[in-house]
Parts: C-alpha cells; structure tokens; sequence
C-alpha cells in the first residue's frame, strides 16, 4: 500500500442540515426580497430643483432582482413589475433609463449581522470578474500579446459569521495590499477587530501598520527567505511581522500556520467561489455602474448567508 493512500481521508458531517435544506429552499422565494414596509418612494430633500422619485433602496431591489436572476435590464424591471402585480401592491415601477442613472451613483446597502460576542477576524483577499467589452474577438484581432482586461474584486469576510463585511472594486492594474487599509476604514471605528488573516500578497509595511492601527492581529504569512526589517519607533506593525518570520524560522511555515489558524483563510476562497456562482462577469458598461452591480452581488450573498450555514464537524 502507498503511503499516500495510508493516509484516512477525512469525512465531514453537516449537524443542523435540516434547518440548513430549509435555508437552501428560502433563497429561492421571490417574496424573500419583497418588503412590504420598504420606503419604495423617496423622501423629498428639500433642496431646489426636480426631486428623486423612487428611493434607494427601490432602486437597489430592482438591481437585486436582475443580478439574482442574470436577466437584462428592461426584462428585471418586468420581473419587478410581476412580482409586485402578485403581491397586490400598487407601487409604481421605475423605467430602465431611471434604474440605469441612479445605478451609477446609487449608494448600495450591505445588510449584515455583526459577529456578535468578542471582536471582528477578518479574512482578506482578491478575486477577477469580466466585464463586457474588450473580450475574446478584440484578443484574436490583435493577437496573443493584446492584455485582458478585467475588474478585481477586494472582499474581507467575518470569519464567525461568513458575512461580506467590506468589498472595494478596481481595475486589474492594482495590487492587493494598497486595498487592505480601504477595506479596514469600512470597518466602524467602534467595532474591534481581533485579526485580519491574508495571504503573503499583503506581507507590506503599510497593511502591518494598518492592522497595527486597528489593535489587530496581523496573520500574513512572511514572504520565503524573508529578511528581518529595521524596526522604526512608531511602526508597531513592524515587530509583529519579525516575530512572525522567527518563528517560521525555528518552527517552519507549515507549523506556523497551523499554530496562528492561517488555514481559515479557505473560508473566503469559498466566498469567492458563491460570489462567481452569481456570474462570470459583469454586465454594465461604465465603472461606477460596474461597482454598483458588483456590490448588489455582496448584498445578495450577505443576505443567503443570514438565512443559514451549515455546522459542519469532521467525523471519524
């Protein structure tokens, strides 16, 4: 027998699978995005000029709606139209040029839980998503050296609660780690934050001192053959990364991770997958209205996840 298949193979047992199915069975409810007392029309704002008819958050469940079921933009409005016809309300429905404007500057609530007792563990890291454009015609037309074009999605997830707690999107000329204070300033002042986990990507002064900053534990992997740095007076981000680079040096990076919980890391990479599950690419054509559409998809996920996760143990 190899040593490779001596090894058990690990199995996994859902505990509270039924209120789980029931969780899985709710995501497909329409009326689960319908609610009755939103504010569908909006406040008047008291400043000169033609006043907003339809609210934010009207606007944000038509969006919802078209991103939870990949529809074009006039046929999502006919869903929502439907969808509030069965739901005997009166309501009127916002024509797609209304719903196109106010997606570009639309300020997209992000529903989420909290983690409760003790402090915040987020876990960070980056994801590329298409967009409509510049694709597969324009690569052959000017050869294989043409560069792709996408948008990078920056997520930092609730380790407790798998909720989506900060996203920021760019384009893919920009690095991870220059994010991870961005996503950290999404975070209330007042909310502590026990630990932010990333990969070696985010191994920079700048995201050690923002974790420091944060009264945070920074677990960031050293890069290999990562050197000692000179540790300035007020960078107290400093000292936590050498400490981490002897002790991969006396127990070895495997060891460490395992020690520091690194490997929870996993637990985004499978947020990142659900976020893809909800398409491949973006289908606005302008930035802002890419964001937009990009962070209605956070909210979607946000939402699944507070209606159930799976308690999953490892069995014997």
């Amino acid at each position: 027998m190899s040593e490779a298949s001596a090894i058990p193979k690990i199995r996994y047992q859902t505990r509270n699978w039924a209120e789980y199915n029931a969780a899985l069975k709710a995501r497909g409810s329409l009326t689960l995005w319908l609610d009755r007392d939103m504010q569908w029309l909006a406040a008047p704002s008291g400043k000169r000029g033609r006043q907003q008819k339809f609210s934010d958050a009207s606007i944000q469940f038509c969006l919802s709606l078209k991103c939870l079921f990949n529809l074009p933009l006039r046929q999502g409005l006919g869903l929502v139209q439907s969808l509030l016809r069965l739901a005997s309300l009166d309501w009127p429905v916002p024509d797609y040029s209304t719903v196109s404007r106010r997606q570009k500057t639309l300020k997209v609530q992000l529903p989420y839980r909290g983690s409760g007792e003790g402090p915040l563990d987020l876990l960070v890291d980056s994801t590329g998503i298409k967009f409509v454009g510049e694709g597969e015609w324009k690569r052959k037309k000017h050869g294989a050296e043409y560069r792709r074009q996408w948008r990078k999605v920056h997520l930092a997830i609730d380790a407790k609660t798998l909720e989506i707690r900060g996203v920021e999107v760019t384009d893919n000329s920009v690095g991870d780690a220059p994010m991870l204070p961005e996503l950290l300033a999404q975070i209330a002042e007042d909310e502590e934050i026990g630990s932010v986990c990333a990969d070696g990507a985010y191994d920079t002064q700048a995201c050690h001192e923002a974790i420091a900053q944060r009264n945070a534990q920074a677990i960031i992997p050293p890069r290999k053959n990562a050197r000692l740095w000179k540790v300035k007076a007020n960078k107290r981000g400093m000292h936590v990364r050498n400490e981490a680079v002897r002790a991969c040096e006396r127990l070895g990076r495997k060891i460490w991770k395992q020690w520091s919980g690194y490997h929870r890391r996993s637990l985004v990479e499978t947020k990142m997958h659900c976020f893809k599950r909800l398409g491949e690419r973006v289908m606005a054509r302008t930035f802002e209205r890419q964001v937009a559409e990009l962070q209605v998809r956070v909210a979607l996920l946000n939402r699944f996840t507070q209606l159930g996760t799976p308690d999953t143990v490892a069995v014997a």
